[in-house]
């Protein structure tokens, strides 16, 4: 049953060119409506999920969710806590933009009940943050950062990488800068042009021109040495960690646990259905009036969908995948999960691994992650 549960903030006070999230700009919110709707779909959530366990990650993404009026939180927070209880030591994160304006809210939003948060610093340099669109420049990101590490327990940055033109001396000075800033905890993504962005218009348009593959496969092997060289190695391709201060919520989906998601565009999946909500905010709004819930599409999985899932997202992690495991939770061979010859072939080559029963991708793999699953993943399971 799921111990976990997603909130979706929509909105943010400018679109990123890079981004393909679920982010919306608005003149104005009301917030009194929002806090009606939210609240409303949590208890139709809970009408579907009346789990004996209780929560053991809250996550609130977005969008902005650090824009949300810290008193939503709380009573969102209280609603959940009612309905589900809370596990001792839940982790509570909330996601957040470095600047002073969100910042003031840090104390409020632990007075909430938020544990941990996650800043979406991106760069530690003035130029490429007017690049990436972003409205806070590196000084008050830094300043922002201090004020959470005094109010949260736990603290992670996001960062960006393998930027045009970005030099391997470049991007090391900037990773042992944010490594010495003392987080527990980075995420750490290449730059990806998604087709729906406005830098994918950017580059059709010739304005700049994407690094290479190469060079981004270097930046990314160097990445990984000099995070764990600091004590923070990879656990997933793009997240790296002290031990113990992993993301807890977010194994929760690398591991392919149930989890529910709340507000628009939400995904959630549990007991073997998945769940989407509507994306438009107008449109989320809409349907809770007319059902009680923002749900848009409710699907059950069948149990090859489920095996395939779990690979595609247990194989990102560190740990790998227990095979035993997943062979017994859904009914399907190992055979038939995996193409036998290609993981020989593979783990000859030194790009996977196999320890007994449990098999992940080496440091040299995951450079190649995403071609290995299509190598590895076995067709019959596919389209099956």
């Amino acid at each position: 049953m799921a111990k976990a549960l997603y909130i979706h903030w929509p909105f943010c006070l400018a679109k990123c060119p890079y981004c393909d999230f679920n982010s919306h700009v608005r003149e104005r919110t009301d917030m009194d409506v929002w806090e009606r709707a939210l609240l409303s779909d949590l208890r139709a959530e809970a009408g579907q999920n009346r789990s004996q366990e209780k929560l053991a990650s809250i996550f609130f993404g977005g969008g902005t969710p650090s824009l949300m009026p810290p008193t939503l939180v709380e009573k969102f927070l209280q609603g959940a806590e009612e309905i589900w209880g809370f596990e001792d030591g839940i982790e509570i994160t909330l996601e957040g933009n470095p600047s002073s304006v969100e910042a003031a809210n840090f104390a409020a939003l632990a007075s909430a009940g938020v544990n941990r948060v996650s800043l979406g610093v991106q760069s530690l340099r003035d130029e490429t943050l007017r690049f990436l669109g972003r409205l806070h420049g590196a000084a008050e990101a830094i300043h922002a950062l201090g004020t959470a590490q005094n109010h949260f327990g736990r603290v992670s940055i996001d960062l960006i990488y393998a930027r045009p033109d970005q030099t391997e001396a470049d991007w090391r000075q900037e990773l042992d800068e944010a490594l010495a800033l003392g987080t527990d905890h980075l995420s750490l993504y290449q730059l990806t042009i998604e087709p729906t962005t406005r830098f994918a218009t950017d580059v059709r348009r010739g304005v700049f021109t994407p690094l290479d593959n190469d060079p981004a496969a270097d930046l990314f092997a160097m990445t990984r040495e000099r995070t764990a060289a600091a004590g923070l190695p990879a656990y997933e391709i793009s997240n790296h960690a002290r031990p113990g201060q992993e993301s807890r919520h977010n194994l929760t989906y690398w591991r392919y646990e149930d989890y529910l998601g709340i507000g628009p565009g939400a995904h959630g999946r549990r007991d073997g259905i998945a769940t989407l909500r509507h994306k438009k905010p107008e449109n989320y709004l809409a349907a809770v009036d007319r059902q009680g819930s923002g749900i848009s599409e409710s699907r059950t999985l069948t149990k090859h969908e489920q095996a395939s899932e779990a690979l595609l997202m247990g194989l990102r992690l560190a740990e790998g995948i227990d095979m035993t495991s997943l062979s017994s939770r859904f009914d399907v061979t190992s055979t038939t999960m995996l193409d036998d010859a290609k993981l020989r072939l593979y783990r000859d080559l030194g790009l996977v691994w196999k320890k007994a029963d449990r098999i992940g991708v080496t440091e040299a793999g995951m450079p190649l992650l995403d071609a290995l699953l299509g190598e590895l993943v076995s067709e019959d399971l596919v389209t099956g």
